[in-house]
């Protein structure tokens, strides 16, 4: 995976650089030793390592502004960073650049429960943006797998998800506004706590862009009061493609369960030897969860069921408990570690429409099979955000090429029936030369058109997104 070439201008400049930053941070705020800013050399994309220049660690939106107007005037390449989970190289460093890290600007700001809302530093976590109101009947829906270390920066960044999302929606459905500083340290309000601001839809326009656009470091994120229950249902099937079908089923007969997930069995196989859920013996498993008042809850699951016995399952198992909900859950969240503990991977990340999952995993498995590299699946079925798991051996030569280039046809096959490359990790570097299969020259130009306008030295968060000989070619010019 080709990086820009290192300005070698800025490298020259590293003292000043790294003196200029200690001006405005504490000294523990500034990394520059090289053996120390080897730990921000990748994000969870770890095939691609480069140290950075030099890490900054700020604690308020003033410290952000000071070293973004610094590395402005200095032309420094700058890449935002939250958690460094991304599975896409989002936060991936150049050897020129500053990773400017959010970590330390987790504080909870304003809580107002008559209006629904929560304003935090991007900083925090995920989970831990739940934990700060559930003890008042609170949550905040999107809950990626990653969600106990996720941070909202990221999740903004790259409009993440989650096993919910079917019926609460992604990021871009549950963020109000966000404090934005661009790249010459020009600080932004934009949103704020209450419904469809007037103007551009420039929220729209941030979340979801991957640090192209501006620092996020305040979000005021909507925040929903606790159902009255939930109650999962495993569902398990002999074949990958009556499982979709099934799926297909449930969403056309328009119920609207809280997650459909889906598990076939090389990961069924790993998160049950994790997490001893009890997950049936099968192909493909679904875990489907529905929610509200426990008369719902049975008419839902009920639907569900007789859908569900059309397809000849191998078993249909009610959850009896909350213990035994949270091992069901906690064996489809554990999923991608899991899988960790077995083989190498990669992760990928398409979204199709729900009625082409048969076709899908279907084709999925012949791209394997053609290739002679296992896949395993994991995904929220219900809105089609499919996960293939690639597995390889990252000691033998030439597996990483072959698995790149099973998962740029697994991509590009997703495309083709109707999706999208990317539902919720981003594009960063890993699928950014596939921009091409999805989008037009003339639809591309108009999105480096809005990159022009937040970042006109294209300093931000560098060679991601865009074919590199795009960005490359801004740069320059």
């Amino acid at each position: 995976m080709d990086m820009p070439t290192p300005n070698p201008a800025v490298l020259a400049r590293k003292a000043r650089i790294v003196e200029r930053l200690l001006g405005v941070l504490p000294k523990d705020a500034v990394i520059h030793e090289e053996a120390e800013t080897r730990a921000y050399e990748c994000d969870a994309l770890t095939a691609y390592r480069c140290p950075p220049l030099a890490a900054v660690l700020p604690r308020t939106t003033a410290e952000v502004s000071a070293v973004l107007r610094i590395c402005h005037a200095e032309g420094v390449p700058v890449v935002p960073r939250g958690s460094g989970t991304s599975l896409a190289g989002g936060a991936l460093p150049t050897a020129d650049c500053v990773i400017l890290g959010v970590a330390r600007m987790n504080r909870v700001l304003e809580t107002d429960y008559d209006n629904r809302f929560i304003r935090v530093q991007s900083g925090r976590t995920n989970l831990s943006v739940t934990g700060a109101v559930e003890a008042d009947g609170f949550f905040y829906a999107p809950d990626p797998s990653s969600q106990l270390a996720c941070a909202i920066a990221g999740n903004i960044a790259m409009n993440s998800g989650g096993a919910h999302c079917l019926k609460y929606g992604v990021t871009t459905n549950n963020l109000l506004g966000v404090t934005l500083v661009q790249m010459d340290g020009t600080v932004l309000e934009i949103g704020g706590a209450h419904l469809d601001p007037e103007g551009l839809d420039l929220l729209g326009v941030i979340c979801g862009s991957e640090g192209q656009l501006g620092v996020v470091t305040e979000a005021t994120l909507r925040i929903l009061p606790k159902p009255e229950g939930a109650r999962p249902v495993l569902i398990a099937f002999d074949s990958n493609e009556v499982a979709g079908a099934c799926v297909s089923d449930i969403i056309k007969a328009g119920v609207l369960p809280v997650a459909i997930e889906f598990m076939d069995r090389p990961c069924i196989r790993a998160c049950e030897a994790f997490a001893h859920a009890g997950y049936p013996d099968c192909e493909a498993l679904l875990i489907i969860e529905v929610e509200g008042a426990p008369a719902e809850i049975d008419a839902q699951l009920a639907l569900i069921a007789g859908i569900a016995r059309r397809h000849n399952p191998v078993e249909i198992r009610e959850s009896r408990s909350e213990e035994e909900a949270k091992k069901i859950w906690l064996g489809r969240k554990s999923a991608f570690g899991a899988m960790g503990q077995i083989n190498d991977y990669m992760c990928l990340d398409g979204t199709i429409p729900v009625t082409e999952l048969p076709h899908v995993l279907r084709r999925i498995g012949e791209l394997s099979a053609e290739a002679g590299l296992e896949v395993a699946n994991v995904f929220h079925a219900g809105d089609g955000n499919m996960h293939p798991l690639i597995l390889f051996d990252a000691n033998k030569p030439g597996d990483l090429q072959r698995c790149e280039a099973l998962g740029a046809e697994i991509l590009k096959l997703c495309v083709e029936v109707g999706g999208c490359l990317t539902g919720e990790h981003g594009v960063g570097i890993e699928k950014r030369d596939l921009m091409t299969v999805q989008f037009t020259d003339a639809d591309l130009e108009a999105q480096l058109r809005v990159k022009d306008v937040f970042d006109p030295a294209w300093l931000l968060n560098p060679a991601k997104v865009f074919p590199l000989r795009v960005t490359e070619g801004r740069r320059a010019g």
